[in-house]
C-alpha cells in the first residue's frame, strides 16, 4: 500500500515539476519579449532602424499576454503537487530541540498527534478548495487578460490538495496502527531538519 501511495505521490511532484519548469520558461519569455519591446521603442533602435523595430514590434515582440495569470494558476497548481510527496517522505520541516530530549515513547507519540493533525488540515483545506471550486463555478469569474474560468485554476489544484489529503490521512492511519500495535508499517521519515 505504502508504494502505491508514494508512486501516487511521486508522480504528482513530477507533474508539479513540470508545470513550474514550464512556467519558468513563460517567464523568462515574458521577460525577454518585455525587455525586448522596450528596446525597439527606444529612440536609438528606432532612429537607427524603424522599419526593422516597427516589424518586430508587428511580429508581437513583447511580453505574453496573460503571463501573470498563468503562472499564479500553475505555482498554486504546483505547490499542491508537492505537498504529497512531503507528507509522505517526512520531508516537512522539523526543529526538534525539545524533541531530542525525550524518550522514543514519547516522541512516537508526537509523531502520531502530528501526523493527525497534518491529515485533519490536508482534509479541511481540500474540503475548502473544493467549495472555492463550486463557488467560482458557479458565479463564472474569468480572468482579466485570457478570461479563462478562474475554477480551472482551482479544480487543477484541488487534484493536489485532494491528493495531499488522501495520502495525510493514510499516514495518520498507519501511525495510529505503528502505535498501537508496536510494528513498523513506514519506513523512516527524517524530515527537514533544522
Amino acid at each position: 500500500m505504502y508504494s502505491f501511495f508514494y508512486g501516487l505521490s511521486r508522480g504528482m511532484a513530477y507533474l508539479g515539476g513540470v508545470v513550474l519548469t514550464v512556467l519558468i520558461i513563460l517567464t523568462c519569455i515574458s521577460i525577454l519579449g518585455r525587455s525586448g519591446n522596450s528596446i525597439l521603442h527606444s529612440d536609438f533602435v528606432s532612429g537607427l532602424m524603424p522599419g526593422f523595430a516597427a516589424w518586430l514590434i508587428d511580429l508581437g515582440v513583447g511580453p505574453v499576454n496573460g503571463d501573470y495569470e498563468l503562472v499564479e494558476a500553475g505555482v498554486a497548481f504546483a505547490i499542491f503537487s508537492f505537498i504529497p510527496l512531503c507528507q509522505i517522505t517526512g520531508g516537512h520541516a522539523s526543529v526538534d530541540i525539545f524533541t531530542n530530549m525525550m524518550s522514543k515513547k514519547t516522541n512516537k507519540v508526537l509523531q502520531v498527534i502530528i501526523d493527525v493533525l497534518f491529515a485533519i488540515v490536508l482534509t479541511i483545506i481540500a474540503l475548502q478548495l473544493y467549495k472555492g471550486t463550486l463557488g467560482k463555478f458557479a458565479n463564472g469569474e474569468t480572468s482579466l487578460l485570457l478570461q479563462f474560468p478562474i475554477w480551472w485554476a482551482f479544480a487543477l489544484s484541488l487534484v493536489g490538495a485532494v491528493t495531499a489529503a488522501v495520502v495525510g490521512v493514510y499516514i495518520a492511519v498507519m501511525r495510529i496502527a505503528e502505535w498501537r500495535t508496536g510494528e513498523v508499517y513506514l519506513p523512516h521519515m527524517s524530515g527537514a531538519d533544522h
